[in-house]
């Protein structure tokens, strides 16, 4: 990218596009390649932390700009729908341009945008301000999992993506403790305010701890005109999934975004097949170990937040538990999330990840369905718990590793994209399908009767049956991919 202008703004410019070395102290270290991990989860965990705080916040933002719900979900939808569509686009980007620049950078942005949505003076402009934080979010994210890929030894890059996991399970785990104290201590505007020191530590930590690029691909012009045809077709397939349960399934504008959806993306994949240069390689979506992982981890974050849905509904309308109480709770499945998760990415580097993914899944497919036959009690409900989080650990970390280690090095942000995407897809399907089955069968209707208890007693059995089998189901396809282990890697000089 070059500009025209005096020698001073030119060298300015060129700087900006320069990624920094690393401190020599720092690169003469024999374990650097954990302090580039450590990095890396200081943003994973703010991340996260970000999404469950502000999905806790939504009912004060909704008092305090007197809006409907419809309109303060934007919130969180306006963040979710820019990162999804853009994220992979980000990933390819970075390939050409530098991984750690961009990730700097990413972080940068989010800071600012996070400052930005602490002082908004309106919805409007809160939802705004989302999007832009919502593309430092994916300048990160596209960038986290190729970082680790690009700086560990294959050896340990099962236990390095298990920790990166294990930060995003604790953030999403503090959320709802840390958004409670927030909006008691200083209303929903301290929430995005406590991104700007966490994010400066991230900043700083990723300039000093994290290598120079190494095996990007040439620099070649970026393709517009697939991300043109992509953004649409994710926007208008989450929109579907989003508001299908509440506009109808068979009502004429969800219909419509489904019908936009399919055909932006046939004319996607038909445009990628036929640039020189596309934004999603299609020989790279084609590899079975890489495919069958993006679809089993769609698979397993549509059921861990289809929990992290329901199961409040449950203690708050069965068992009349307040939402503090019910928080804390839910904490069990985060937690034993992130404690497996290291474990079960450091067996990956042992025994592989078909054992450990198909384990993982009907571990979690076992504590459904536990949780659908337990008398509607607390009694059994954190053991329960427990076990899905410890099967979804068993499971994510490893998956991971298998998806990013099937990469090219020099598709690492491509790949650390399109995984995100998934990641972000599972969410939103996982959230609505959830919200379905769960109203369908009797979860719908508020208040404190014994009838009201009834019917989410029965709604959760039922809505748990439902996530057990397609836990089983991503088991299947996690057993039908190769098993693959992850070797050594040779490294290049990194600085």
């Amino acid at each position: 990218m070059a500009i025209d202008g005096p020698p001073e703004l030119i060298e300015g410019w060129n700087r900006l596009l320069v990624e920094p070395r690393r401190p020599r102290v720092i690169r003469e270290q024999p374990n650097a390649h954990w302090l580039a991990v450590a990095a890396v989860c200081v943003g994973a965990l703010m991340s996260q932390l970000d999404a469950s705080i502000v999905t806790v916040a939504l009912p004060t933002m909704q008092h305090s700009f007197h809006a409907s719900v419809g309109s303060v979900t934007w919130v969180g939808l306006s963040y979710l729908l820019v990162l999804v569509a853009t994220i992979t686009a980000v990933g390819r980007f970075a390939d050409m341009w530098g991984r750690k620049l961009i990730y700097v950078y990413g972080f940068l942005l989010f800071v600012i945008a996070s400052a930005l949505c602490g002082l908004a003076p309106d919805l409007a402009a809160l939802c705004g301000f989302r999007v832009l934080q919502a593309v430092g979010a994916a300048m990160m994210q596209a960038n986290s999992l190729a970082i680790i890929l690009l700086v560990v030894p294959g050896r340990s890059l099962g236990k390095a993506l298990g920790f990166q996991g294990a930060a995003q399970a604790i953030g999403l785990a503090l959320g709802p403790t840390v958004g409670g104290l927030l909006l008691s201590a200083g209303g929903w505007r301290l929430i995005f305010f406590v991104n700007v020191p966490i994010g400066l530590i991230g900043v700083l930590a990723a300039l000093c701890f994290v290598p120079r690029s190494q095996n990007l691909l040439t620099r070649t012009t970026f393709d517009w005109s697939g991300l043109s045809l992509f953004f649409p077709a994710i926007v208008a397939l989450l929109c579907g999934i989003s508001f299908g349960a509440t506009s109808g399934w068979t009502s004429p504008i969800i219909i419509g975004l489904f019908a936009a959806a399919v055909v932006l993306g046939a004319c996607f994949v038909r445009h990628e097949r036929s640039t020189a240069n596309p934004m999603m390689d299609p020989a790279l979506v084609a590899q079975r170990r890489f495919s069958l992982g993006i679809l089993s981890g769609m698979g397993a974050y549509a059921v861990l937040f289809g929990v992290l849905l329901v199961i409040p509904f449950y203690l708050e309308r069965a068992l009349h538990l307040g939402t503090a109480r019910a928080g804390l709770e839910l904490m069990a499945l985060p937690l034993c999330f992130g404690i497996f998760s290291p474990l079960a990415g450091r067996l990956a580097d042992r025994i592989g990840v078909r054992p450990l993914a198909i384990t993982g899944m009907l571990l979690v497919a076992g504590g459904l369905v536990g949780l659908a036959a337990a008398p509607a009690s607390t009694l059994w409900l954190l053991p329960l718990l427990g076990v899905v989080g410890a099967g979804l650990g068993l499971f994510v970390a490893p998956n991971n590793a298998s998806v990013m280690g099937a990469a090219p090095p020099q598709q690492a942000g491509m790949a650390s994209g399109i995984l995100n995407m998934s990641r972000g897809a599972g969410t939103a399907l996982g959230l609505a399908v959830t919200g379905l089955v769960f109203a369908v069968s009797g979860g719908g209707r508020t208040g404190a009767g014994a009838s009201v208890a009834a019917g989410a007693n029965h709604a959760f059995m039922v809505t748990a049956l439902v996530l057990a089998g397609l836990a089983v189901l991503t088991a299947l396809v996690a057993g039908v991919r190769s098993q693959g282990r992850l070797g050594d890697v040779r490294l290049a000089s990194l600085e």
